[in-house]
């Protein structure tokens, strides 16, 4: 069975039930995630070995967290313990025609603290097929940013195949590197990289006519990227999106088929179950338009779900796949 491992922060997550404002909120919802986790979770209830690399503080919070990954199916032996603080951010869910919004308290988290040499990566990648690192983590910080790359180094090197999960949030990168500064050397290392056409323009400065000229030119400089893929999301309220996706393997742009998510239960942690869901049809089909179809049912089936990470069967992704959405009982 294939084996993944993911790097990257794991927060609480603080959600105001029944869709309370957080100026209305007298209690909080508790469950906890975080991007590369979820993407290994979702990797874990498709039958991959997963293991996950964080730092938690070395008290209860921390321990609960540890515990969390431990239910969902995750290897918590890559784990380290040290600092003060886990990272927490208060979701309110919008409904309908009113948007849901974040409020992030993660500054000197545990995980941001991390420092090169706290990993073994030579014993954590040994024996594993697939290595997933996304765009927060080396935003957070120097230390954070120089792991991320020692992992991708050592994960080449051994011939593990790396994802990256590129994306750009503004308000993170505040310790003096620019993402144009860091990312690229990242992606130096990734076979698959999952980013828009707007983001491979502005941490690249490529300058594209559309996502398959983006493509062309990331890979023209970057030749161990091997797939691009990118989701197209139509939003008609909070709680009613479509969603596709588009893949680039070097010579074909394969489209999925939309679906439609109405109501949505939880759009948090939709393109973590993408993600994974493009690993496992990767690695498991040997048809690239089958492998985006079932990412994207993924990512659909998710948005029913509540919490972080995705929660679903092979099967039950491959029944929304095959056009199975009407929501009928099973007897």
């Amino acid at each position: 069975m294939p084996r993944i491992i993911t790097l990257g922060e794991v927060m609480m997550r603080l959600t105001p039930p029944n869709f309370a404002r957080l100026s209305q909120v007298s209690s909080f919802d508790v469950t906890f995630g975080g991007g590369e986790a979820n993407v290994a979770m979702s990797l874990a209830d498709f039958g991959f070995e997963a293991a996950h690399v964080t730092r938690f503080p070395d008290h209860a919070l921390g321990h609960r967290a540890a515990r969390f990954l431990r239910e969902r199916g995750l290897d918590t032996q890559t784990l380290v313990f040290g600092g003060n603080r886990i990272g927490t951010y208060y979701l309110e869910e919008g409904a309908s025609i009113r948007a849901s919004q974040i409020v992030y308290d993660r500054q000197y988290s545990a995980f941001s603290e991390m420092r090169p040499g706290m990993i073994d990566w030579e014993t954590v990648l040994h024996g594993a097929t697939w290595f997933h690192w996304a765009g927060i983590t080396p935003a957070l910080s120097q230390g954070c940013a120089d792991v991320c790359l020692e992992a991708v180094q050592t994960a080449k090197r051994l011939g593990v195949k790396v994802s990256g999960d590129i994306f750009y949030r503004a308000n993170l990168w505040q310790y003096g590197k620019t993402p144009q500064e860091i990312i690229p050397e990242l992606a130096r290392h990734t076979d698959l990289v999952n980013a828009s056409k707007g983001v491979l323009e502005l941490l690249f400065g490529i300058q594209a006519t559309d996502f398959t000229d983006a493509c062309q030119q990331l890979q023209a400089a970057y030749p161990s990227v091997r797939w691009l893929a990118d989701t197209e999301r139509t939003q008609h309220s909070a709680t009613h999106n479509d969603l596709s996706a588009t893949l680039w393997n070097g010579t074909t742009l394969i489209q999925s088929p939309t679906f439609t998510m109405n109501p949505i239960v939880d759009r948090i942690g939709g393109g973590d179950a993408f993600v994974a869901g493009l690993i496992y049809g990767l690695t498991q089909f040997d048809d690239e338009q089958r492998a985006l179809t079932f990412a994207v049912a993924a990512s659909a089936l998710k948005h029913t779900i509540t919490g972080d990470a995705n929660d679903c069967t092979v099967a039950e992704v491959e029944a929304i796949a095959a056009g199975q959405t009407s929501g009928r009982i099973k007897r």
